[in-house]
């Protein structure tokens, strides 16, 4: 079960237990929202933009505070402040509206920070561009812990696809990367068409046949000399409980798959939510997240994306191990 900061807001639940996992101090969390409980069950864009403020708040403190060490030569301490400022800028941004001019404001100071607290951690890990059709897509490579990798090789490696609506920064600051390095595996945090840096900055809008982007980051990996090619598996989490199995259906060279949460038929999950009879909704402004993450511009246009977007044809392709891990109370 989540704790419910909000009782009667789910998506500001759910994005405050998401800033406690990657990081936030929870009295300041509190700090933050206590003000806010008399305006959340109304989830209008006052209160989004009241909940914005709030979390900005604790980002500028902590990046203020962050500046202060860094100045001094604290560089454990400015790398720990960076990176907790990097968590609450991600959730002020959350609950923005696509087309708020602050949202990709937010977003930049929190791609600002985020790299300022990971370069004084002084740790394994790239900032990497992996080649896509005509551009590229943004990752970090976060590298294996030497002294855990099995054998005279190169370490394997996870590509990591993100949810509908979380980015590669989430990943890292939550420990996914450095839970798989410390067994021994490699991991590439990617931010595929539709999330992240791919679709703020890079306007790249998610398609079902994620199998496309898969590939991508496995000729990637193919190409680094640190990584073993006969080993490259991919995870994802929430709805990369639909991405990692479409992918692992049609890109054959994975040789394994875990999906963080089990989605089977995409499109009869969206219509419950636009009926609202399905799943909570992960964001304020659901339908309108999910026409900027498409590309789309009505309910009807979604509808005819996510319709695309089951498992009925790739299951019976994939060849390598399926590992599929849900919550019994997920919702």
């Amino acid at each position: 079960m989540m704790f419910e900061y909000f009782p009667d807001n789910y998506p500001w639940s759910m994005a405050a237990v998401m800033a406690i996992n990657s990081g936030a101090v929870l009295s300041e969390v509190d700090e933050a929202l206590k003000p806010l409980k008399d305006i959340a069950g109304a989830n209008d864009d006052a209160a989004n933009e009241a909940w914005h403020k709030r979390w900005m708040m604790l980002g500028e403190r902590s990046e203020r505070l962050a500046n202060e060490d860094d100045a001094a030569g604290r560089r454990i301490s400015a790398s720990a402040k960076y990176k907790r400022a990097a968590a609450y800028f991600m959730t002020a941004e959350r609950m923005c509206k696509s087309d708020d001019p602050v949202r990709i404001e937010t977003y930049k100071q929190m791609l600002d920070v985020f790299r300022k607290g990971v370069e004084r951690e002084e740790g394994p890990v790239e900032w990497v561009e992996v080649p896509y059709k005509d551009t590229s897509l943004p990752a970090l490579f976060y590298r294996a812990d030497p002294g855990t990798v099995s054998g005279d090789g190169q370490p394997p490696c996870i590509i990591h696809f993100d949810g509908l609506d979380v980015m590669k920064e989430f990943l890292y600051l939550a420990g996914v990367a450095r839970a798989y390095a410390a067994r021994g595996i490699s991991t590439l945090l990617i931010d595929h068409p539709g999330v992240g840096e791919a679709l703020r900055l890079r306007d790249l809008k998610l398609f079902p046949e994620t199998e496309v982007p898969a590939g991508a980051a496995v000729d990637y990996l193919e190409g680094r000399n640190d990584v073993d090619s006969d080993r490259i598996g991919m995870a994802g989490i929430s709805l990369g409980g639909y991405y990692v199995p479409r992918a692992a259906g049609f890109e054959h060279r994975l040789k394994c798959a875990i999906a963080w949460g089990a989605i089977n038929d995409y499109g009869k999950i969206t219509r419950g939510r636009l009926e609202g009879t399905g799943t909570k909704l992960s964001v304020s402004h659901w339908e309108e997240h999910m026409n900027w993450v498409f590309g789309t511009n009505s309910a009807e246009e979604i509808l005819e994306v996510v319709d695309r977007m089951n498992l009925a044809e790739a299951v019976p392709n994939i060849e390598c191990p399926l590992l599929v891990v849900h919550g019994e109370g997920d919702r």
